[in-house]
C-alpha cells in the first residue's frame, strides 16, 4: 500500500497543476503532539503568500473528501525556498552540477556533514566534489537523514 505522501501527491497534483504550480513534494511528520501535512509548490515566477493559500484552498475539499488522513492536522502549504530539500530522484537530477549539504546518520570519514557539487547518483549512492581539494566523495544514501541545496549568502 502507497504511504500517505504517495497518496496526498497523487491526489493533489492534477490539481496543483491545474492551478499553475508544480507539485515540489508531499510531506506528513508528527511533531510533538501535533500532525503536519505540507505541500511544497513552485512555479518559474516564484511563490508568495497569494499562490499558497490559492493552492491550500484549491485542495483543501480534495483532501477532506478523500480522508486519507484519520487524525487531525495541519496543512501548510509553501514554497520549497532556496536551499531546497532534496529527497526524490526528481530533485537530484535538477540538483546535478549544483552545490548541496549532505547530513548523515553516522559518521562518514569521521564527519557527519558534507557538502560538494553533486556529480551523480543512483539508487545506492550520492557523488559529490568536494570543493576545496576537488576529490570525489561517495556516500551511501542510506546514510543521508537529510540532502538539501546549498545557497551562498
Amino acid at each position: 500500500m502507497a504511504s500517505i505522501e504517495e497518496r496526498v501527491e497523487e491526489l493533489v497534483k492534477p490539481k496543483v497543476q491545474e492551478l499553475g504550480y508544480e507539485l515540489y513534494d508531499v510531506q506528513y511528520s508528527k511533531e510533538g503532539k501535533d500532525y503536519f501535512l505540507r505541500i511544497f509548490i513552485d512555479n518559474k515566477e516564484g511563490i508568495d503568500l497569494n499562490d499558497c493559500e490559492k493552492v491550500s484552498d484549491g485542495i483543501n475539499e480534495l483532501l477532506d473528501e478523500a480522508d486519507y488522513i484519520k487524525e487531525q492536522y495541519f496543512l501548510e502549504v509553501s514554497s520549497p525556498g532556496i536551499e531546497r530539500i532534496l529527497r526524490k530522484d526528481k530533485h537530484l537530477e535538477e540538483s546535478i552540477g549544483k552545490e548541496i549539504e549532505i547530513k548523515l546518520f553516522k559518521p562518514f570519514n569521521e564527519s557527519k556533514e558534507w557538502s560538494g557539487t553533486l556529480e551523480k547518483f543512483d539508487n545506492e549512492k550520492i557523488t559529490i566534489k568536494n570543493i576545496e581539494n576537488d576529490e570525489e566523495i561517495e556516500i551511501d544514501r542510506k546514510n543521508i537523514s537529510l540532502m538539501k541545496q546549498k545557497y551562498n549568502w
